[in-house]
């Protein structure tokens, strides 16, 4: 599939706002699942592990696929608990868009304003999604007047609830000014985003002075993306992840409006300081990077990929940061929660599992020639450590064995930190207090 139809979008927020239920929603409304899990029940298709099942939110930062209407969307399901951001956070570099997801019937927190900062930082195209809308019709408004309140008055709705329970009604896209809506109005809320989005162009804004409010999504496709790339405009959507109402409409949206992997702002890789220029349509002189490391007892090492450029295959010689040695890839995987599917390439735009490459780490970048050697990720900031440890094994010489164990926990988690104090010999691990307590 041609990177114009691929969207890779994360979905972040505080606990409990049902980002792995509107996940799975997505993926069974789309076909690409049967049967809709539930996070309850322990059978959803992001949370799939041990501890997300037992604990009943999400441990891991978990990527799935779907395909609707032509296009390729890649999704990654993220923690929300404060002691889990660093996993969330080191997922930004893989996607385009952030989707911040809210709970109807809750207030904003400190780890949803730390997330919709951080990609503001990492200049990030964002959106809201208000859900579980069915549950608390009556403070819907409210909390819309609180994102204009903590995030800026350029969050602006692109579709509002009905004053049914099961309809979203849409305002950009086939606005119908006949339909009621549970607040405002469709015209008005349609004006506004247009208003908006219509100051990036000049001389569409004097072609919208002219036309009025008729001027098409195609017409705005463009300045719509600029908006989104500037912060000028970040759309709010409204869905229920129960009942499915907005799924379509948001559907739509993270394919019409959130943007392809060359309409967002270009990753942050960096060559002595300087930006790197990425092209994602050219073949050759692939770059990828490893946003995710995570140590299967049964595959070994695996390496969350993005590519940027170029493609990597089965049988693909790669290079590792500056290192001269290059490795060959063996089986390349996408995986849909905990089922895997081999796949022979990946190409610009794409996710990807990398397995048994031993040297391969958080925030490795990937490339195929040494024109890239020097090539890096901008460094991500995760947040202060807020509790330590000092560890020791319960029986002498196996030191070596709690190393190992530390390092895989490292690897999986890279907002961790672990030292070794020569002048006590102790070994303190250091992170937020559940990273380091499970």
């Amino acid at each position: 599939m041609s990177q114009h139809e691929i969207r890779n979008i994360a979905f972040v927020g505080q606990t409990g706002t049902g980002k792995t239920s509107l996940v799975e929603r997505l993926l069974f409304e789309s076909h690409a699942i049967n049967n809709l899990g539930h996070v309850e029940d322990g059978d959803t298709i992001t949370d799939f592990d041990d501890q997300s099942i037992h604990y009943q939110h999400s441990v891991e930062a978990t990527p799935v696929t779907l395909s609707w209407r032509n296009h390729q969307m890649n999704f990654i399901d993220t923690p929300g608990q404060a002691e889990l951001l660093g996993r969330t956070l080191s997922i930004f570099p893989a996607v385009e868009t952030s989707a911040l997801v809210l709970d109807a019937g809750s207030s904003i927190n400190q780890v949803s304003e730390r997330l919709f900062q951080f990609a503001k930082d990492q200049k990030k195209c964002q959106m809201v999604i208000i859900n579980k809308i069915d549950q608390h019709p009556d403070k819907l408004l409210a909390l819309l007047e609180e994102i204009e309140q903590r995030f800026g008055a350029q969050c602006l709705p692109i579709n509002l609830p009905s004053q049914k329970p099961a309809e979203v009604i849409d305002c950009y896209f086939e606005p119908n000014p006949e339909q009621t809506t549970l607040f405002s109005g469709v015209d008005e809320a349609h004006e506004l985003l247009v208003d908006q989005v219509v100051e990036m162009d000049e001389s569409l804004m004097e072609l919208y002075l002219e036309q009025g409010s008729e001027l098409t999504p195609e017409q705005l496709h463009d300045p719509f993306e600029k908006a989104l790339r500037t912060g000028h405009v970040v759309p709010v959507c409204f869905v229920s992840s129960d009942t499915g109402a907005g799924c379509e409409l948001l559907l739509r949206t993270l394919a019409e409006i959130m943007p392809m992997p060359d309409e967002g702002n270009p990753p942050m890789l960096e060559k002595n300081g300087k930006q790197v220029a990425i092209d994602c349509d050219k073949r050759d002189h692939t770059v990828a990077h490893v946003y995710k490391v995570n140590v299967d007892p049964y595959m070994g090492k695996l390496a969350y990929v993005r590519v940027f450029q170029g493609e990597i295959t089965a049988g693909s010689q790669l290079f590792i940061g500056d290192s001269s040695k290059a490795f060959k890839v063996g089986h390349l995987y996408n995986l849909q929660g905990k089922k895997r599917q081999e796949i022979t390439s990946a190409k610009a735009g794409d996710l990807c599992v990398l397995v048994k490459v031993d040297d391969l780490a958080f925030d490795s970048v990937i490339h195929d020639s040494h024109d890239e050697d020097g090539v890096q990720f901008k460094t991500l900031n995760f947040p202060e450590s807020m509790y330590s440890l000092t560890l020791k094994p319960k029986k002498r010489g196996d030191e070596q064995k709690m190393s190992d164990v530390l390092a895989k926990i490292a690897a999986e988690d890279p907002s961790l930190k672990i030292e070794h104090r020569t002048r006590t010999n102790e070994t303190v691990l250091s992170g937020r207090v559940s990273s380091i307590s499970r």
